[in-house]
């Protein structure tokens, strides 16, 4: 299952959403699709969706997703990168009415060139990111707050 993620911005991004569908309306995509899509205005046609998802369905279905396509919201990409998924984001864009500057391009940039995610600014690519994203390994996360805790807990002792 893919699961998808345009997390909670007051912003529509349904670019993505009617992208999804383009694709799996052609047959790019053959795997259920399930989405969250926040304040988006677009309604998918061959996917289930719900505007809004509580903490735990969230978790529940990052778990269960063998991908994860989302924006490049901090908390939509940690989900997947801290449980090791595989993650493509779509950053919101200015030029396109999904947010008020583009802080997202510059985060997906720095996820991506860790090793953490695949991203795209560009939907036409998403097909050939979505393609990559079988062989794509990405790097563990290492939680630098745990690094901190071990180092104090091993002071302490």
């Amino acid at each position: 299952m893919i699961f998808v993620t345009v997390g909670s911005q007051k912003f529509p991004m349904n670019r993505l959403l009617s992208k999804i569908d383009d694709l799996l309306e052609a047959g790019t995509l053959n795997e259920e699709v399930i989405a969250q899509t926040g304040y988006c205005t677009y309604s998918p046609r061959y996917y289930r969706s719900e505007s809004f998802l509580d903490k735990e369905k969230m978790d529940e279905l990052v778990d269960a997703c063998s991908l994860l396509i989302c924006h490049a919201g901090s908390g939509s990409m940690m989900q997947g990168i801290k449980r090791g998924k595989k993650v493509i984001t779509v950053p919101r864009k200015v030029e396109f009415g999904e947010h008020v500057d583009d802080h997202q391009l510059e985060l997906a940039h720095a996820f991506c060139q860790a090793g953490y995610l695949l991203m795209t600014e560009d939907l036409s690519k998403l097909e050939e990111q979505i393609r990559l994203s079988a062989a794509f390994v990405p790097q563990p996360y290492h939680s630098s707050t745990d690094t901190y805790i071990n180092l104090l807990t091993s002071i302490i002792k």
